[in-house]
């Protein structure tokens, strides 16, 4: 997956438009949209800007997935486990505990 797909993929996950994370980070829309289109990929400063506000790692933007990592789907469920409140994370641990039990 490109860089641009995963951006598109946090922005949707997160009910941000593309103007309104510019204006959040200062960034054009315009700009943002070309990486969205993978016209174009940012630099360095930006790529830890963006990690840093989706809470993703700059490997997991940039598609740098070895079998050790975390996949895209486990870093998916983190981030939304993390933006939780505190009773949803329990909630959503127990399901998981249950969909687990019934697996087998």
């Amino acid at each position: 997956m490109k860089f641009g797909d995963k951006l598109r993929e946090l922005l949707e996950l997160n009910n941000l438009s593309q103007k309104q994370f510019g204006e959040k980070l200062n960034i054009a829309p315009s700009t943002i949209g070309n990486y969205v289109r993978n016209i174009r990929e940012p630099d360095i400063s930006t790529l830890i800007i963006f990690a840093d506000y989706f809470n993703v790692s700059v490997d997991f933007l940039l598609g740098n997935s070895k079998s050790n990592k975390l996949s895209h789907e486990e870093q998916l469920l983190l981030t939304i486990y993390k933006k939780l409140d505190t009773s949803y994370k329990k909630l959503l641990i127990e399901e998981a505990k249950l969909l687990y039990e019934f697996q087998d």
